[in-house]
């Protein structure tokens, strides 16, 4: 954008930006575009109408709407979304304070005592002051101790990041800030290795469904989220 000031006389040209924000609207809204591509709101900034704690029929009260995102403010455990999903595209934003570590799993199910005993994890996690983030497999953007990201490309503490995981049958892929930094098929002899060489091989229903809740970890620390869409994909 360009603003015109007259300056003694003289006409000057100042150029300005437009965040990033302002070009995209109101958080946790979506366009009509977006709306008539079949794209979902998981979370509307007000309320936690999607969500239940896992294993609960209810919202535990760790989690709540603070200022348009979706907070862990206190000791709640992990949460799901009510709906399931089989092959999708996600797309949330999330920052957290200093040494904060959260993550989002998906193709949750409750068959076992915890979630990551079932479903594969995009890390969110503070890369400069958590021990994690000094190793690629376990640093934000990574799919937790299986497949490192390949870029660090996470903003600093504080500021928001953009995450998107796509799922469609056996493939996945993360990007981060627009960086693709994930790429793997699940049940693939590569990640069955990977999985057998893992703290996961103990949980004989890791990574298996096909169809599950998202889910987001409540890791002992403050952590937002906000602009949580869906768009689900065909199934194959």
């Amino acid at each position: 954008m360009r603003e015109t000031f007259l300056v003694f006389g003289i006409i000057v040209l100042v150029s300005t930006t437009v965040s990033v924000q302002d070009n995209q609207g109101e958080s946790n809204t979506l366009t009509p575009t977006e709306a008539a591509e079949g794209w979902e709101l998981l979370f509307d900034g007000q309320t936690t109408n999607e969500w239940r704690g896992f294993k609960q029929s209810t919202m535990p009260a760790g989690w709540q709407a603070v200022d348009g995102a979706l907070t862990r403010v206190g000791e709640g455990g992990d949460i799901v979304t009510k709906a399931t999903f089989e092959n999708f595209d996600l797309q949330f934003e999330w920052k957290l304070e200093t040494g904060g570590n959260s993550g989002v799993f998906f193709r949750v199910t409750e068959d076992e005592d915890a979630v990551w005993h079932t479903a594969p994890e995009m890390q969110v996690l503070d890369d400069d002051a958590h021990p994690d983030g000094q190793a690629a497999m376990t640093s934000a953007g990574s799919d937790y101790a299986l497949y490192g990201r390949s870029e660090d490309v996470v903003k600093p503490v504080g500021e928001w990041n953009h995450s998107r995981i796509v799922v469609n049958g056996s493939h996945v892929k993360y990007w981060l800030n627009n960086v693709q930094v994930v790429d793997y098929e699940l049940w693939s002899d590569d990640w069955e290795q990977r999985v057998a060489a893992s703290k996961f091989a103990a949980y004989p229903n890791f990574g298996r469904a096909r169809r599950g809740h998202f889910a987001l970890q409540d890791h002992g620390n403050p952590v937002y989220y906000r602009n949580i869409k869906v768009r689900e994909l065909p199934s194959r």
